[in-house]
């Protein structure tokens, strides 16, 4: 706001200084040509004075100028470090307390994608941090364009009036019911807005409306940088977790095992264990280096199962499998389902029975979901968990491996396909296992919208 009076002022100032000079000018020209030689000295004297103040506003621009970009330095570092670790109600408490001197708002807030997270400036009643968001709200999010609101109307009052457990609600109860929403956009994603509220809807002008979307701009940038950043960690930790389990000593040590013992009882069986146990690494090195087809992924799951099946018996894993049409061609990164069911295998064989797995893989929506099911000894929801969290309280590396690759799939799904992916467990003791992955916006009719 500072920034728009200087530039109006100055601006004015200019035009003034101009008037006042040339109407000096004409007076000393009057002045002179009458011999009044008091009129000349003051006309003569005022042209100087008014050079002088000319001369020195002129420097003006460059001086306001100067003081703006100091401002916006300022601004760039203080939200830059108040949006590393995106959006949460502290940090955006922070970067409104900054911003709202720059605007002429009578307030500011910032909202993640369900939710108030923090608010600065004159209170209005019935809203605040934590308060859901408004009917407005969710279609700025949802067109992911700028917009300006007039008053909040009756439905909105009723949904601020049901979270708040208020008994009564007026439209008059705002001293400030208008205002800008801008969206706050990271990789083409909507994931929060800015919001300034104003008093009057006069006071929602041009240029606020500019100095908004510019600080809504600055914002998104931050939140991408920061997202970036963030991605970039999660890649080397994903790759070097992808790197360990790619080489399971325990795993090459049995199948290794296995066919020695072939070559003596069943040559044939041995040969063509050794080829499929070739294929079946070759691939896991290739599938470290780019996206493959879900198919592929399917196959080198089937490929495992074989050479396990030829450890344990033919009849110890009894595997179904079940896939939507179109969904083989979905790209995915790999290792998403062979560590899954490897877990299966290693986990959840009980001594008596085989072990049934399922890998069903459906359409949602616009999301993909991946299941592998098995009626194996089961486990816990806490032992479930820490799974996901990489953890676990057994310290066998047995268990400890288990949680690697879960928490490596489950990071790797977030990082290739967004957030609300991810990996969910539903496990009971004595029941089975079922391990869904949720890829959004994977499903092929979603790939050709997009394309």
């Amino acid at each position: 706001m500072r920034a728009w009076l200087s530039d109006h002022v100055s601006l004015i100032l200019h035009i003034a200084i101009g008037v006042v000079t040339v109407m000096l000018i004409v007076v000393l020209v009057l002045g002179i040509s009458s011999s009044n030689l008091t009129a000349a000295m003051i006309a003569g004297a005022g042209l100087a004075i008014a050079i002088v103040v000319g001369g020195s506003m002129l420097l003006t621009p460059d001086n306001e100028r100067s003081r703006a970009t100091e401002r916006m330095l300022r601004l760039a570092s203080v939200t830059f470090v108040n949006m590393r670790d995106g959006l949460n109600p502290e940090s955006c408490s922070v970067v409104c307390q900054v911003l709202l001197p720059e605007t002429h708002a009578a307030a500011i807030a910032i909202s993640d994608e369900k939710r108030t997270l923090a608010y600065v400036g004159e209170k209005i009643s019935l809203f605040g941090s934590g308060t859901l968001n408004s009917a407005a709200t969710r279609e700025v999010l949802k067109s992911k364009r700028t917009q300006t609101f007039t008053g909040l109307d009756k439905v909105e009052w009723e949904e601020v009036r049901d979270l708040t457990s208020a008994t009564a609600y007026s439209p008059r109860i705002s001293s400030f019911p208008f205002g800008i929403i801008v969206p706050l956009i990271v990789s083409d994603r909507a994931v929060g807005t800015l919001k300034l509220f104003y008093r009057r809807g006069s006071d929602v002008d041009r240029t606020q409306v500019a100095i908004a979307r510019g600080l809504g701009e600055l914002l998104s940038s931050q939140l991408t940088s920061a997202e970036l950043d963030r991605q970039e960690e999660l890649t080397a930790r994903a790759e070097v977790k992808a790197l360990q389990a790619q080489i399971n000593p325990h795993f090459l040590f049995n199948v290794l095992n296995t066919i020695a013992a072939l070559t003596r009882t069943d040559p044939a069986k041995a040969r063509e264990l050794l080829r499929e146990f070739s294929v079946f690494y070759r691939r896991t090195l290739e599938s470290s280096q780019a996206p493959i087809p879900l198919s592929s992924e399917l196959e080198q799951t089937r490929r495992y199962l074989y050479i396990e099946k030829a450890r344990f018996g033919e009849d110890s894993i009894i595997e179904s499998e079940r896939v939507e049409e179109g969904c083989g061609d979905v790209m995915v990164p790999g290792f998403l389902v062979q560590p899954i069911v490897e877990n299966a295998v290693r986990h959840a064989m009980s001594d008596e029975g085989p072990l049934h797995i399922d890998v069903q893989v459906a359409i949602d929506g616009n999301d993909l979901l991946i299941a592998v099911a098995d009626d194996g000894l089961g486990m816990d929801e806490a032992t479930a968990e820490m799974l996901l969290a990489g953890s676990s309280q057994d310290s066998s590396s047995a268990q400890k491996g288990t949680g690697i690759a879960l928490r490596n799939v489950a990071e790797r799904v977030e990082f290739f396909f967004g957030v609300g992916s991810g990996v969910e467990i539903l496990s009971r003791p004595g029941e089975g296992t079922c391990v869904t992955l949720r890829l959004v916006n994977a499903a092929p009719g979603a790939q050709r919208e997009s394309a």
